[in-house]
């Protein structure tokens, strides 16, 4: 890494505490992610290779890797870029820009981070240096105070990476989610749940 670039992530890394900003619950983001799930769909169906609105080459090539070790392939599922998470994070970027620099911060501080453990970027450490990051940071009740940056910015990233993957088809299959079905009858709720509640039978009601 040249000092061009260390300046570069330094005067990033001290925009950093953006970071404890950096979050997805506020009206904007759920509008954001609505719109963000539905160009993503559209892209998928057209068949067109996705090129990142806002990511360049290198955080891309990181972002892939932080959101598959947050969310694996498993036997039950693909993994956080099978299901399109980091196309999702891009549109949500693009959607939100408030939140840029809290994100392209976020991943500066982990790169210099490796970096200054192993001598190599996030994207070119081991999986076991990439692990060893994360962990430190993974906890933020744990965490030492100069890792506290690094921490606000992954539960941030967690947090957004399972937004992206259960809302998509694959994430609802993985949580078996079983709503929006149509029930032709029910008959009222079980003895064995009324008994715990210390309710008669009598107050269930049939509906058919």
């Amino acid at each position: 890494m040249t000092e061009l670039d260390r300046r570069g992530m330094l005067k990033l890394l001290a925009a950093a505490p953006a970071a404890a900003a950096f979050t997805w619950t506020d009206a904007d983001a759920a509008q954001a992610h609505h719109d963000a799930r539905a160009a993503l769909q559209e892209a998928q169906r057209a068949g067109t290779a996705y090129k990142p609105q806002f990511f360049n080459e290198h955080e891309w090539a990181m972002l892939a890797i932080l959101v598959d070790l947050i969310i694996p392939k498993d036997a039950r599922s693909g993994s956080a870029t099978d299901a399109g998470v980091p196309e999702f994070i891009d549109f949500m970027m693009v959607d939100q820009p408030n939140r840029q620099v809290a994100m392209r911060g976020g991943l500066a501080w982990i790169d210099l981070e490796c970096h200054r453990r192993d001598g190599r970027m996030f994207a070119d450490a081991t999986d076991a240096e990439r692990r060893l990051v994360l962990d430190d940071i993974a906890w933020p009740r744990r965490v030492t105070p100069g890792m506290s940056h690094g921490a606000t910015f992954f539960s941030s990233l967690r947090d957004l990476t399972a937004s992206g993957f259960w809302t998509t088809k694959m994430g609802i299959e993985d949580l078996g989610y079983t709503g929006n079905v149509y029930v032709p009858s029910w008959d009222g709720c079980p003895s064995e749940a009324l008994k715990k509640l210390g309710l008669p039978e009598s107050s269930s009601v049939i509906v058919r």
